[in-house]
């Protein structure tokens, strides 16, 4: 049965092959050449790999597109332009999420520094400042939605869209209208049970009180008073983040939870996703020598570094690999001690190329969404370590799919380890739901790619696609919530009584004096 499905691994490739490797190819040829500026000055690598396949197809088309980035990576294409601002606020060389991880807030407190501080520099470097003052020359502004909204004085009476890396965001959703409920829609970052009244009640404050601390409280009013000293006759932040054309998120139906969305929400989740490719002759030797036991591939992603791991844990790691019939490729910066035989350890490893062959059983993963969705692409089972983020509800998923095992860090045994592995590597089930959820994902009339081309040319074709907009996204909250027409009628129900009250009293009073009178005579 096992055979079976890994076979089915390789045939899921192939079609995806087709599938992903149009890039737009099967669009009609766009009107004209268009100038687009990409703004990603804050986000990680694997972030950065969200953009690209969408920024490569556009370039293959023949429009320009100029990037302003926090990483160098030269392009061979011509009509790919990077340019990087050079601040080190963000991402930190040394950033480690188990030390900023430790309280509630820390990593929310880490963003409102680094954030306040890119806001106070950015507008200060000169290459930004020539990319703001000629910003009217593009005809499309691409933002990256998560912790970049010190960017938004360049959308100030310019088309924009955004591209939602972490999926949904119920947030991002409610600004622009489509506000989802907390009875079934957990916060990005909060994995509430809502089957039980509590888990409503819990998933209902923190809908409410994560988007506050983070919008109204803690994190953009500091951003917004670093933004006042450079542009103080702006609108408001969070004003001009209303007036985005499209959406296109990093989610799909067959992988996250199923939502009503607007015409401009556009799932294009796995762009990034691609068949594997011919691995190097080490890698391929490696990963085949190890037989029918297979391979179990070991990364914590690329902002969490293996060498912030602590050392307990690693040491876990190394004694618990030791006593595992099967090899492991394990990315890890720096060379360790007391590796034993059946581990490899290399920096950096192609991992999509690894997750496609079929002989890789099982990914220890740090969670992270882009991560999870090149092992389903792949059909390959998880088991997670989450840390923070939107980790530690993407471990949740995987372990309500079927996709493997989540642990935390705090309960890490080797004996944990072993038998997590164990069980994942000889269950054939979890292998079989990878590979159901991999063949969903596939079944796709287009490509993500060829949808993100299509919604992205649309709405420079027709001057921001207005009809695509719903007019709930300019509605205040009491106008949303329909408070004031609540208000209203409790007004009416007031005032209807009084009205009742009244008559009542009048009716009684004259029954009743009728009748007194009447007494009086007799």
């Amino acid at each position: 049965m096992l055979n079976v499905i890994l076979q089915m691994k390789w045939l899921g490739a192939l079609f995806l092959l087709v599938l992903t490797g149009t890039g737009g190819a099967d669009l009609p040829p766009p009107e004209r050449s268009y100038k687009i500026l990409m703004l990603l000055p804050v986000g990680s690598k694997s972030h950065r790999n969200v953009f690209m396949p969408l920024v490569e197809a556009l370039a293959d088309r023949g429009h320009k597109v100029d990037m302003l980035t926090s990483y160098d990576i030269q392009h061979q294409n011509p009509n790919i332009r990077e340019i990087t601002h050079g601040l080190p606020h963000y991402p930190r060389a040394t950033i480690n999420m188990f030390n900023d991880a430790q309280t509630a807030f820390g990593v929310v407190l880490t963003f409102k520094d680094q954030l306040s501080k890119m806001a106070r520099d950015i507008y200060q470097v000169p290459r930004v400042k020539e990319l703001y003052r000629k910003r009217k020359e593009y005809d499309l502004i691409v933002l990256n939605h998560n912790y970049n909204e010190f960017m938004y004085p360049f959308v100030h009476e310019m088309l924009f869209i955004t591209i939602a890396s972490a999926g949904m965001d119920p947030r991002q959703s409610a600004t622009l209208g489509n506000v989802l409920s907390p009875a079934y829609m957990p916060t990005l970052f909060y994995e509430a049970n809502c089957e039980h009244v509590f888990g409503r009640f819990a998933n209902t404050v923190t809908s409410i009180a994560k988007p506050f601390y983070w919008r109204n409280w803690e994190v953009i009013p500091a951003v917004q008073k670093e933004i006042n000293v450079h542009f103080p006759d702006l609108p408001p932040l969070l004003e001009l983040e209303r007036n985005q054309s499209l959406v296109l998120m990093n989610s799909h139906f067959s992988t996250d939870l199923t939502v009503p969305l607007l015409p401009f929400q556009v799932e294009v989740g796995g762009m990034h996703c691609r068949p594997a490719k011919p691995l190097p002759e080490d890698l391929r030797s490696w990963i085949e020598g190890a037989g029918s036991a297979g391979v179990i591939y070991f990364s914590l992603g690329s902002i969490t570094k293996g060498t912030t791991l602590p050392t307990k844990y690693r040491n876990m790691f190394i004694k618990a690999f030791s006593k595992l019939n099967q090899r492991i490729l394990w990315k890890f910066e720096t060379d360790l001690e007391g590796i034993p035989e059946n581990v490899m350890i290399k920096p950096w490893l192609p991992q999509q190329d690894i997750l496609g062959h079929p002989n890789v059983k099982v990914f220890i993963s740090h969670g992270g969404r882009l991560s999870m969705q090149e092992s389903l692409y792949h059909g390959t089972p998880m088991v997670t370590l989450p840390l923070f983020g939107d980790q530690p509800i993407n471990g949740a998923r995987v372990i309500a799919n079927g996709w493997g095992l989540s642990l935390n860090y705090e309960d890490l045994s080797v004996e944990l380890i072993i038998s997590s592995l164990e069980e994942v590597t000889n269950n054939a089930t979890y292998v079989e739901n990878v590979v159901k959820t991999s063949r969903l994902y596939k079944d796709q009339l287009t490509s993500p790619v060829e949808r993100a081309v299509f919604w992205t040319e649309y709405v420079i074709r027709h001057r921001g696609a207005l009809k695509l907009r719903s007019p709930a996204a300019s509605l205040s909250w009491v106008q949303l919530l329909l408070l004031d027409v609540l208000a209203l009628f409790l007004l009416v129900i007031i005032l209807s009584l009084i009205v009742l009250h009244w008559i009542f009293k009048t009716v009684v009073r004259a029954v009743f004096g009728i009748q007194y009178l009447k007494k009086k005579f007799e």
